[in-house]
């Protein structure tokens, strides 16, 4: 469910001397041989690495129907976290324990962080995808939606691939080019790749030590500060300035608890903490301080739904009770959420794609409009809400 490489930042663009994106497919994966070459690559290694490689339509389509992702927060993490996930996870915790203790120790990670995302991935290593891995890099890098992102990916699992990690014709995954318990890309493996059981190799498929602490080095050079929280709920006061929700806006922790937040259990971290407050589907539904850790986590997948059901599930894995639903204005259906998304663009919001996704571009724009009208600014769109644009 990755939807964007963590290492973004490290990516550099392909020689131009290449064909970028495009063309015929025979001809794209021949420019990627001869790239690989003139970067030093032995020929007979990269015709080996190449030879299969093959144009997937699948993972075309995958690609063009992430429809889970316009599911509001309640909906969403109701699905995706079950008792049985519950179970399975403390069971996993006790596993893994000395594992999870040396993660803590060397990273800062929190267990609750790598298992919630080890069961969300892939079920905690039961369902890792089928897509070839290969394959789906080539596919997405000749793809010209988003090359840069894909290509990259490409040249890193030739280098895995030299190293004994990766077989080309063997090697599955996910759709978008991710392998393992914890779905990471081959740059990703590179950069913090860790041998966690100690047999010579980085093997994310076959075993969770390699995974949870890959995934846990990976967290800590994406900027996680050790041994702080990441998300909490809290109950507000009903005299809150509504306008001050949302990640946009950021106070102290001590602020905050001043105008009467208070943590549902447990109490509050470090007083002078910057910290934001979430509120998913507006001001009538669950409520959340959100610190600095957690936007860490946008690092990993950029959908604000999958992010805040993550960190939450983190956070029960660890003790927390179950989240206060509360009673949400009723959201949007996917068609309805475009039409507002064409109403935002009409009045020159940047809300990116008209995805009907309830994305950071169309919450901002949301919390303008809905400051304009007069009506609590909480960046929840509702029916009465696209009613009045």
């Amino acid at each position: 469910m990755r939807l964007l490489p963590t290492v973004l930042a490290a990516i550099t663009a392909a020689s131009p001397l290449f064909a970028q994106c495009g063309g015929s497919f025979s001809s794209f994966v021949k420019g990627l041989e001869e790239e690989a070459i003139s970067r030093g690559h032995d020929p007979a290694t990269v015709n080996a690495f190449f030879d299969s490689a093959r144009q997937d339509d699948k993972v075309l389509r995958a690609d063009r129907a992430q429809g889970v992702f316009q599911k509001p927060f309640i909906e969403f993490s109701r699905r995706l976290i079950s008792q049985d996930r519950i179970n399975r996870g403390q069971s996993n915790a006790q596993k893994y324990d000395a594992i999870f203790n040396k993660i803590e120790r060397d990273y800062g990670v929190s267990r609750g962080v790598l298992l919630a995302f080890w069961a969300f991935e892939t079920d905690y290593g039961a369902f890792q995808g089928d897509f070839n891995t290969l394959n789906a890099l080539v596919t997405l890098s000749h793809d010209c939606r988003r090359p840069e992102l894909f290509r990259p990916q490409i040249f890193a699992a030739l280098e895995l691939y030299k190293h004994g990690d990766f077989d080309p014709r063997n090697t599955t995954g996910a759709w978008a080019g991710e392998i393992g318990m914890v779905q990471m890309l081959p740059e990703d493996i590179l950069e913090n790749g860790v041998d966690g059981d100690g047999d010579g190799h980085v093997m994310l498929k076959t075993s969770a030590p390699d995974a949870l602490m890959s995934g846990g080095k990976m967290l800590s050079s994406l900027g996680w500060r050790p041994g702080e929280p990441w998300i909490q709920e809290v109950t507000l006061p009903a005299n809150m300035d509504w306008s001050l929700t949302g990640l946009e806006e950021s106070r102290t922790v001590q602020q905050w608890a001043q105008m009467g937040v208070l943590p549902r259990t447990g109490s509050l971290p470090n007083a002078n903490m910057q910290a934001s407050i979430l509120l998913p589907q507006g001001h009538k539904g669950p409520a959340f301080i959100a610190y600095p850790n957690f936007r860490v986590y946008f690092e990993w997948n950029q959908s604000f739904t999958y992010v805040m059901t993550a960190a939450y599930f983190a956070t029960r894995l660890e003790g927390a009770p179950v989240y206060d639903p509360g009673n949400p204005d009723p959201g949007l259906s996917g068609g309805q959420m475009k039409q507002l998304q064409t109403k935002l663009q009409a009045r020159g919001h940047d809300v990116g794609a008209v995805d009907g996704i309830l994305g950071a571009n169309t919450r901002a724009a949301v919390r303008v409009e809905q400051a304009r009208l007069g009506l609590p600014v909480d960046g929840w769109p509702t029916p009465a809400l696209l009613g009045r644009l």
